[in-house]
Order: C-alpha cells, then sequence, then structure tokens
C-alpha cells in the first residue's frame, strides 16, 4: 500500500474512532448527570397501543416538581430478569431542565455507550499503529 494512501486510512479512521470515544463518553455522562442531579419521582408504565408496522412501546407517566404530567417513551426495554409490565409503578430520575430526559434507577444499562467509547479507543488505537508502520516502511 501506498504511504499516502495509508496516511489518509488512518486519517479517516482515527476521526471515525474519536467520533465513536465521544459518543460513549457524552452518553455515560449524560446517563450519570440524571442519575445524580435529577429528580426522583416514581412513574407509572404504560404501553401504547400498538400500531400497525410498529411493535409494543412502553411509556413512563409521571409528574414534575410544577406539577406537570410528563409521558416520555421508556428508554430501557424490558428483560426477563426486570420485566415492564403496564400499570408497574418505577423509580425514575428527569433533567429538571428537560424532563423529557429520563433514566430508570438501576436499569441504566451502560453497555452501548461503553462499547461506543472502548470500540473508538480501539479504532484510534489501530489507526495510530497503522500511520507509524506506514511512516516507518517509507
Amino acid at each position: 500500500m501506498d504511504t499516502g494512501a495509508a496516511v489518509v486510512l488512518a486519517g479517516i479512521l482515527a476521526f471515525g474512532g474519536l467520533l465513536a470515544v465521544l459518543a460513549g463518553v457524552y452518553g455515560l455522562r449524560q446517563a450519570r448527570r440524571v442519575r445524580e442531579t435529577g429528580v426522583r419521582v416514581p412513574a407509572l408504565v404504560k404501553r401504547r397501543p400498538e400500531q400497525p408496522g410498529e411493535g409494543p412501546v412502553l411509556l413512563l407517566q409521571f409528574v414534575t416538581e410544577d406539577d406537570r404530567v410528563m409521558e416520555v417513551v421508556c428508554p430501557v426495554p424490558p428483560t426477563r430478569r426486570q420485566p415492564l409490565h403496564d400499570g408497574d409503578n418505577i423509580l425514575i430520575s428527569y433533567d429538571p431542565a428537560d424532563p423529557r430526559d429520563v433514566a430508570v434507577q438501576g436499569r441504566e444499562r451502560l453497555g452501548l455507550e461503553r462499547a461506543f467509547a472502548i470500540g473508538g479507543a480501539t479504532v484510534v488505537l489501530l489507526a495510530t499503529s497503522l500511520l507509524v508502520v506506514a511512516l516507518a516502511v517509507r
């Protein structure tokens, strides 16, 4: 492979990896911020009627500090270990500045954000290695 092509490929890989790292770190930061500084309230789990071509959607209904009733899509899917049924009451944290930004207590599921950060860092290391090898062969 030509040195110039390897440098361009390394640059593209590094840029993509940095974007993935930033996305993962931002997601982790947002989840932590809502969990630590958000307002904790109970929420009612509701199942929205299924639309054609769409699966079941769970909604969370809660009352904010200023007595607004909010209804948001549940940010986490039900699991076998922690099912969410219509009518269940769960504890959530919401951002007072934007009550649509919620975190379900005990079900944050941060694996995707961690995977983005780790995968992006791996791609950046791969790009750096490719750049070093390409310049050493030159």
